[in-house]
């Protein structure tokens, strides 16, 4: 799961909730934005609850925890950096399951993907990284 779209691969991500890189990150970058810490102050890894959890649905409740603090999701800005599997077609998918997630509206929420190229660890195909932004607007 990569924003909330199933992604075929032969390799997928392990984790403790179902490991959606992109929600987590956008959670972060939510959480960051607000000054309300990061995913594992909210949902550490050494709590069972969380084992398994729907990333998306984490991402839902942030959204209503940055709406608590006063604050509403404007945009948000997504790049997922794998070697493989080519993630760019399914850009306009997982945007549109942020989107909803995030309640913003079509247009705006942006997903980009890129390779590495070959280096490193993303290279090797041993993991991904994805990068986040959001913008909030005080309500």
């Amino acid at each position: 799961m990569l924003g909330g779209v199933a992604i075929s691969h032969h390799a997928g991500l392990s984790g403790h909730s179902d490991a959606d890189a992109v929600a987590h990150a956008v959670i972060d970058a939510l959480l960051g934005a607000a000054c309300a810490g990061s995913i594992g102050d909210h949902y550490p890894d050494t709590d069972p609850r969380w084992k398994d959890a729907d990333s998306m649905q984490l991402l839902r409740e942030v959204r209503s925890l940055v709406r608590d603090r006063g604050f509403a999701v404007v945009h948000a800005d997504v790049t997922i950096i794998a070697q493989q599997p080519r993630l760019a077609p399914h850009a306009p998918a997982i945007a549109a399951a942020l989107e909803t997630a995030l309640g913003t509206g079509a247009g705006n929420v942006n997903v980009k993907a890129k390779t590495n190229e070959g280096m490193g660890f993303i290279g090797r195909e041993e993991g991904l990284a994805v990068i986040a932004a959001a913008t909030l607007e005080a309500l």
